[in-house]
């Protein structure tokens, strides 16, 4: 098992083989100069339950996925959807990765397809099915898949903690 050290708002992974083959392999984070790799909150998540890392805390405590959850909660308030979102697309076997650059939360590439062989297909926006979003804003959204050339997909995320997909695409009748 990987360890990793939760320090503020990112994870880093000891420098080993097996926390490289994370990012070869999946994808997970990004490597940093010194050869350890860098995790989000929600890849650090998503890899803490599947049980192939083990994350301590900056004074050496385990954290367990529910004080984990608190943690990030304090930097993410949208944590919980987000994450039901980023796990569900995992599971499917996409690759997830920030989208702060395009202004959404993730993009998502084609299975098969890794990140610098090719381009995101969709950009995604988690929301909770209690959520509102004005017209404004869903077309802000749409603006911004459609100038990343990219797909919207909207992960709306129910009180039972499923997840639906809305896909949006301009049309020309």
């Amino acid at each position: 098992m990987i360890e990793a050290v939760f320090l503020r708002e990112s994870i880093i992974t000891e420098n080993s083989d097996e926390a490289r083959e994370l990012y070869v392999q999946s994808r997970f984070g990004h490597i940093l100069q010194d050869g350890r790799v860098e995790l989000s909150t929600l890849e650090a998540a998503y890899l803490l339950d599947k049980k192939k890392v083990r994350i301590i805390d900056g004074r050496g405590k385990s954290v367990d996925m529910a004080r984990f959850v608190r943690k990030a909660v304090r930097f993410d308030a949208n944590f919980r959807v987000r994450y039901r979102v980023f796990h569900d697309l995992r599971k499917r076997g996409y690759i997830v990765k920030t989208a702060l650059k395009f202004g959404a939360d993730f993009r998502v590439y084609d299975r098969g397809v890794k990140p610098g062989e090719d381009h995101a297909r969709w950009i995604v926006y988690p929301v909770h099915e209690s959520e509102a979003l004005t017209w404004y804003e869903f077309a802000a959204k749409n603006r911004v898949a459609h100038s990343t050339k990219k797909r919207l997909l909207l992960g709306v995320v129910d009180a039972e903690g499923d997840v639906s997909y809305w896909e949006v695409r301009w049309l020309r009748p």
